[in-house]
């Protein structure tokens, strides 16, 4: 990758107590099912996926965030249960709310007219909102051991997504770069 760009992506990342609980579920594929790449990056429910940027105009990317952002609310997510991607990736499952698929909707849309930033997979499938607690280092064996673990499992939380979260890649995690308010 060309050394004056970074990897950034943008999501709603979850309170710290969620965020908590979540991250034991992602040590325990750790820990039983030798699935660690997921402990990469924060909780998140990803809305902008991965794109480069200039470091050097990384502020332009900061203030359309702000300027976005400070036309939106705060919009309510629920967490229910898992769900998979199978063969591979084992999920908390989010519930597609009107609120959450314009949210996105409208960031990707704002991204690609104010920045030209385009994920064309994501412009070719629909939004699966998730909080991905076990990634593609999953191999099949243990993705159906764990699937069998944890398809019934409960988790049930419900929070108010107040903030956009940019991150940034610094070569082996993903960090929080900025957060911007949901305001109005």
């Amino acid at each position: 990758m060309d050394k004056s760009k970074k990897r950034f992506f943008i999501a709603l990342l979850p309170p710290q107590e969620i965020q908590d609980r979540a991250n034991e579920i992602k040590q325990y594929f750790a820990d039983c099912y030798n699935s660690r790449h997921a402990q990469k990056s924060p909780p998140h429910i990803t809305l902008q996926p991965p794109f480069e940027w200039a470091i050097d105009s990384v502020t332009v990317l900061v203030e359309s965030l702000r300027d976005f952002a400070s036309t939106r609310q705060s919009i309510p997510v629920t967490l229910s249960g898992f769900d998979a991607f199978s063969p591979r990736v084992i999920y908390i499952n989010v519930l597609k709310t009107p609120e959450l698929l314009a949210l996105q909707a409208d960031l990707m849309n704002y991204m690609e007219a104010s920045l030209g930033i385009v994920d064309s997979v994501s412009k070719g499938r629909p939004f699966s909102p998730h909080i991905t607690v076990s990634f593609r280092d999953l191999t099949r064996q243990n993705f159906n051991a764990a699937w069998r673990e944890f398809q019934a499992r409960s988790f049930q939380f419900e929070f108010s997504a107040d903030a956009l979260t940019l991150l940034i890649y610094d070569g082996s995690r993903w960090n929080i770069y900025s957060e911007f308010k949901l305001e109005i």
